[in-house]
Order: C-alpha cells, then sequence, then structure tokens
C-alpha cells in the first residue's frame, strides 16, 4: 500500500485549521504523534497561538491491562480551557479511544467552549462515536493493520504501516 506523504497531510491539516486558529482556537496535541502535528501547526501559522500538550496514560481505559506506557510525558495546558475553543489533535483515529481519554483530561483543565477534533489520518474501525471534523487523509485499514507516524532525528514526520502478528 503506498501512504501518502506526511508532509503534504501536515500542510493540509495547517490550512484546514487556520480558520479555527484565526478565531482564537488554541492547540492541544495527544502524545506524542498529535503533540508533534500540534506543534508543527503552530509553527506553519505564523502567529502567536497557544499550544498544549496532553498524556492520557492514566486516562485510557486499558490501563489496568496494560499498565503505564514506559514514556510518560507530563501533560502541559499552559492557558486558561475555560470556555475556550480548542483543536485537540492526533495523528491516527482508530477506535476513539485516545480521543475519549484524551476529552476526559482536558476537561480536568476546565470547560472548553468547543472542542473540534484534528486528525492527520483517519483510519476506520471506530469502536465509540467519535469523528474528526478536520482530517488530511482517509485511510481504511484491515484490523490487524497498524499505522504510526514517526519523526526522524531532523523532524521530518513519515508515515509507516505494520501488520500485527
Amino acid at each position: 500500500m503506498n501512504l501518502p506523504d506526511a508532509e503534504q497531510l501536515i500542510l493540509s491539516l495547517a490550512d484546514q485549521v487556520r480558520p479555527l486558529l484565526d478565531e482564537g482556537a488554541a492547540l492541544v496535541g495527544i502524545h506524542s504523534g498529535g503533540a508533534w502535528l500540534a506543534q508543527r501547526i503552530q509553527k506553519l501559522y505564523g502567529k502567536n497561538v497557544d499550544l498544549g500538550t496532553l498524556d492520557i496514560s492514566f486516562y485510557r481505559d486499558d490501563f489496568s491491562r496494560i499498565g503505564l506506557h514506559p514514556q510518560i510525558k507530563p501533560s502541559d495546558i499552559p492557558f486558561d480551557v475555560e470556555e475556550r475553543p480548542i483543536v485537540l489533535v492526533d495523528d491516527v483515529l482508530f477506535t476513539g479511544r485516545t480521543v475519549r481519554a484524551a476529552m476526559n483530561e482536558l476537561f480536568d483543565y476546565g470547560r472548553p467552549g468547543k472542542v473540534t477534533l484534528a486528525a492527520l489520518v483517519d483510519r476506520g474501525g471506530r469502536e465509540l462515536p467519535i469523528e474528526a471534523q478536520i482530517v488530511g487523509a482517509h485511510i481504511p485499514l484491515q484490523p490487524q493493520q497498524n499505522l504510526h507516524l514517526l519523526r526522524d532525528e531532523h523532524g521530518t514526520l513519515s508515515l509507516k504501516l505494520h501488520e500485527a502478528a
């Protein structure tokens, strides 16, 4: 399967997010890929925009089963969330469980005025009624396939497909 160029998808995503940022929305990226994307969108936007990151490790519904991820990063929301429009950024939207956990954590910081979900890739396979309003690409995958966003030492992002064993 030929995957789209992640760098081109980021440009498309940034163009789609721009009107929300013009209206005062803040960016919040989900660790780790969503955080990379939110940082890139902030940089591409070229104006001052508030940026936060969420690590949902403690909010996952499978936490008791799989335990902690070995690379937990602290969440950082350095602005007031109350009544603020938020663009929640994720790399690959699959079941919707990561986004659900992120929204639970986000609401611990306050009640946003509106939350818009932006995902670089929607791969289908939803288990919860969660949909992204902004999507870079729709890439339907089989349940045994996994799509990962990777970042090299120069900060260049790429997509890689893995087949589960």
